[in-house]
Parts: C-alpha cells; sequence; structure tokens
C-alpha cells in the first residue's frame, strides 16, 4: 500500500513589490500551517518523504508544520512543483523511491487539487464533494493506493481516506 498526502501551502500574503515565487505567509497561514502540521502528528499521518515546491510559501508551510512532527523526514525541494499540471505532479510522484510508502506533497493550486481529483477513484462521499468543489489553503488530501510502488500509479486508482481544511481542524475538540 502507498500513502500520498496533497498539502496546499498555507495562506499567503501579497506584499506589493514581492515576485510570485517569494511571497510569505500571512498571519492566519502561519497558525493554519500549525494546525495541519499538529494534525498530522495527532492522527499518525508520518510521512516518510517529503516533495515541497521551492516556493517561499510552500517552505515555510512545511517548516512550520514539521515542527509538529515527532520526526522530521526528509525533504526534496522541487522546483518543477511550482505552478504544476497534473502529468508533471504524477511524473514526479512516479518517481518516488519503492522503499517510501508515506509520501507528502505540499504545492499549489490549481495542480494540488487536480492531480487529487484525477487519482481519486472512491473513498468517503462527503470528503470528496468538498474535494471538488474547492481545495483551501492549507488543505489536506490524504489518498490511499494499493500500489507496491509509485511507478505503477495512475488516475482513478486511489481511495480518498479524508480531506481536512484549517478552519475545520479549528473546530474540532482535542
Amino acid at each position: 500500500m502507498r500513502r500520498l498526502m496533497l498539502l496546499r501551502h498555507a495562506k499567503s500574503d501579497r506584499p506589493p513589490g514581492v515576485a510570485d515565487h517569494d511571497r510569505p505567509l500571512n498571519r492566519r497561514g502561519t497558525r493554519d500551517a500549525g494546525v495541519v502540521g499538529t494534525y498530522l502528528a495527532h492522527n499518525a499521518l508520518l510521512p516518510e518523504q517529503v516533495l515541497c515546491s521551492t516556493a517561499n510559501r510552500t517552505r515555510e508551510t512545511w517548516d512550520l508544520a514539521r515542527h509538529q512532527l515527532p520526526e522530521s523526514p526528509p525533504v526534496n525541494f522541487e522546483e518543477r512543483l511550482y505552478e504544476a499540471e497534473p502529468e508533471a505532479i504524477l511524473t514526479l510522484l512516479r518517481g518516488t523511491a519503492q522503499k517510501v510508502h508515506s509520501l507528502l506533497v505540499v504545492g499549489h493550486n490549481p495542480g494540488i487539487q487536480r492531480v487529487a481529483l484525477a487519482l481519486v477513484a472512491s473513498g468517503d462521499v462527503e470528503a470528496r464533494e468538498r474535494l471538488h468543489e474547492k481545495f483551501p489553503t492549507g488543505a489536506l488530501a490524504v489518498i490511499d493506493f494499493a500500489l507496491d510502488e509509485w511507478s505503477k500509479l495512475h488516475p482513478r486508482s486511489g481511495r480518498l481516506d479524508r480531506f481536512v481544511a484549517p478552519r475545520q481542524l479549528e473546530a474540532e475538540p482535542d
């Protein structure tokens, strides 16, 4: 089995004169990234490997989330994730080492939502409806695959285990 966790960067700021790639998280994004990291830790959603876009807001999201985890997995900062189309993301996923069973990708919309929609064939109906409607900043999709290696990953082969956004997590009791 393989588990893919797709995390959209948390809410970012748009300071004047700052290139899109260099935009930082805003106050809400900083808070939300920590909330998602805590959720990962409390639900034993612990990646063995991380692929993260090189954009500042994705790096900040991962850095804040990882501080909530018991261990920090290896991370590859991948320029190809910035503004990536679903097929480019699929290519990166298929290149994941066979020893990795749990992979976290920190990226951007619309690519993250589109690849999630392309991969999911089944799973929680309500979560699938929410995923189809919107993939908010800081949201996390967890997709499971009955595969023995990432190179066999193909569209409509995954089961959506859960789809959560920071606002939902803040409303949940501990």
